[in-house]
């Protein structure tokens, strides 16, 4: 059989799979023990006061936004070139996404394009640290405070990643993490929540079940408020708790897999390794590139069974936000240009060598 190598693939080990199974023999499969368990340690492994757990990434934002009384007739900013999941989140509140340009050299938002975009309508801003690459945090805080805006970090893409010494997702109001199977960790599907406001973090916990503050039984239960059924449950943190006994070695590989291409990339015209400053933190989760010629390199290593992930389309060039109007040039502009490469943890050095190599002959001979 010829050899694959995949843009990423998750994988489940004995130490998950021993932690479902007791799950399942303890007969209690629900949002439990495993679930507060899961959420403790996530907080204590970030420094943060509370950490709530929920069904996605996408919840997390959506919950954010709805703690912080965002909705109908409310603008958030965002950048153009990131997952629908962030401004689909916006959606779910009623509220407008407002799309912004980004910067070149890191294809995260610009602040200065944030700043241009704030109206009397606008009540939040979320950066999006793409690949988990930091956004402009000390420039986005700024304008935060000087216009009144929350924060919510969407951090889906850097979990354990830093900016200036701090962890990502510790910066706003809350910071959103994903849980799907092309993360770092996966509990399958599901997301996280961390926060230091403790207002904050009561209001999250009735959103996210049905109104109540506590844990309830689904009889007698007091519900102070409107909430819904974004529960994490102990399967899932079962998953998850195992995951997390291999992260080290994962930071590891991934960190080792982007000097590689940075060292073997790095002189290639017409292909550009985009930035990550790992000896101060920075956890690239995957590798990526802006390439001129990104669709016939990505044809030429199909070839060898290398597998690429193309960035996503400008958020306004979809179809359920063609109607905003604004032209976003260097988002339109990168979006096509833009690749992440082969970073799966189950690659070697040596897999990472010969793709590099591959991607070396393609500019060779085209």
């Amino acid at each position: 059989m010829t050899k694959k190598y995949p843009w990423w693939d998750p994988v489940i080990g004995e130490k998950e799979k021993e932690l479902v199974l007791k799950c399942l023999d303890d007969n209690y499969p629900n949002e439990g023990n495993l679930s507060t368990k899961f959420e403790n340690y996530i907080s204590d492994l970030f420094g943060s006061k509370y950490a709530v757990a929920v069904t996605s990434g996408t919840s997390a934002l959506y919950l954010s936004l709805k703690a912080l009384n965002i909705g109908y007739g409310d603008e958030v900013i965002l950048p153009d070139l990131t997952f629908i999941a962030t401004a689909n989140a916006i959606d779910m509140c009623g509220a407008t996404p407002i799309f912004v340009d980004i910067d070149p050299k890191t294809l995260n938002i610009n602040p200065i394009e944030i700043e241009k975009a704030i109206s009397s309508k606008t009540k939040a801003i979320i950066p999006v640290h793409v690949t988990g690459r930091p956004a402009d945090m000390e420039n986005i805080i700024y304008i935060a405070q000087k216009y009144e805006l929350n924060i919510v970090e969407d951090a889906a893409e850097a979990f354990m990643s830093k900016y200036n010494g701090k962890y990502l997702g510790t910066f706003g109001d809350t910071g959103c993490f994903s849980f799907s199977p092309n993360k770092i960790i996966t509990t399958g599907q599901g997301g996280i929540i961390i926060t230091d406001d403790e207002e904050i973090h009561l209001c999250l916990r009735e959103l996210k079940d049905q109104g109540r503050p506590v844990r309830g039984t689904g009889g007698d239960d007091i519900h102070n408020s409107r909430g819904y059924n974004f529960k994490f449950t102990n399967v899932q943190a079962a998953l998850g708790l195992g995951q997390l006994s291999y992260l080290n070695d994962r930071i590891t590989r991934l960190i080792r897999t982007h000097k590689i291409y940075l060292e073997k990339l790095q002189n290639i015209d017409g292909l550009q390794v985009l930035p990550f400053n790992v000896n101060d933190g920075e956890l690239p989760l995957w590798t990526d590139v802006i390439v001129e010629q990104r669709d016939e390199m990505v044809d030429y290593l199909k070839k060898d069974n290398i597998d690429c992930r193309k960035f996503w389309y400008p958020l306004h060039t979809q179809v359920p936000y063609k109607s905003f109007n604004k032209k976003i040039p260097i988002s339109a502009n990168f979006s096509r240009k833009a690749v992440w490469l082969p970073s799966a943890y189950t690659l070697s050095d040596d897999d990472v060598l010969f793709i590099s190599d591959k991607i070396n002959q393609f500019f060779n001979i085209k």
